[in-house]
């Protein structure tokens, strides 16, 4: 089974996406559900995913539980909910009370738009953070490399916690000015509590003239830090629409798995259960 643990919907209907704006963003300008999904999973022989937040929004995560109950394919929703509120243990209960609850499995904030680097630091935020570990959800990160010391000293206060970083963390595949990103990527690599996405690169790089083996450098390193029990597959999709195509961001990744036979199993299946206890019929684990 091959699960993509990345991927988003979203109802320009009945959201605001702020960071949506700009020529460079309109082909993705539009709405996306389910239906629009699956076709590219089938092409891709891709079996279930997880749906990941856009918008800082409760509204937005209801959706997503509801699709849940609704899709067989969609095993996992990793939500928003405001982390510096009194009651983010409360907001989370009434979620899990919610048709498709079960499927709650993380919290996410869009850290990197954040004006203060050190915004996962604040008291605040790091209570709601206690409360989402409390709940028995893991965090993901999106951050660059701004934020990435922030996210590492994060994972380290919470070390029972568990940590997903999204997208390599946005290396500037682009620009190859990586250093100071390498240099921080293999500071959080080194807690056992953090695992990494390998998803989101297509759109770090140059849109239209990236090839495959760009990426090989990255998605080699990430092995080499986090091993192959913390690596895991995400599309990004529909965002990656804006540089490749579903199937081309699961040949990037393919490129990887092939690399040892040993570790596709886990960098497509096993890790993701692992690092967000996908443990029901949807996954077929145990």
């Amino acid at each position: 089974m091959i699960i993509d643990a990345h991927q988003h919907f979203w109802d320009l209907e009945t959201g605001k996406y702020d960071w949506m704006t700009g020529t460079a963003m309109a082909p993705i300008r539009r709405n996306f559900g389910p239906h629009d999904l699956q076709p590219l999973m089938a092409e891709a022989d891709v079996d279930k995913t997880i749906v990941v937040q856009c918008r800082h929004d409760l509204e937005e995560t209801r959706d997503f539980l509801a699709i849940a109950a609704k899709y067989d394919f969609v095993v996992g929703v990793v939500g928003w909910v405001d982390l510096q509120a009194d009651d983010v243990a409360q907001e989370i209960a009434a979620l899990r009370a919610l048709p498709g609850g079960e499927y709650l499995v993380g919290i996410r904030h869009i850290v990197h738009d954040e004006p203060d680097a050190s915004w996962l630091l604040r008291p605040a935020v790091q209570r709601g953070i206690g409360a989402v570990i409390e709940a028995g959800l893991t965090y993901d990160l999106l951050a660059r490399t701004r934020e990435l010391a922030a996210a590492t000293a994060l994972a380290k206060t919470f070390p029972k916690g568990r940590f997903v970083l999204d997208h390599l963390a946005k290396p500037p595949i682009a620009s190859g000015s990586t250093d100071a990103w390498q240099a921080e990527f293999e500071k959080i690599a080194a807690l056992d509590n953090v695992w990494c996405k390998i998803s989101g690169m297509v759109t770090e790089a140059d849109w239209a003239s990236w090839r495959p083996a760009v990426f090989d450098t990255y998605t080699q390193l990430a092995l080499e830090m986090f091993g192959p029990d913390r690596i895991i597959f995400g599309s990004d999709w529909p965002v990656c629409n804006l540089a490749a195509a579903y199937k081309d961001v699961k040949a990037i990744a393919r490129r990887l798995a092939e690399t040892d036979p040993g570790i596709a199993e886990r960098f497509y299946h096993f890790n993701a259960v692992a690092a967000y206890r996908l443990s029901d019929q949807k996954t077929g684990t145990p």
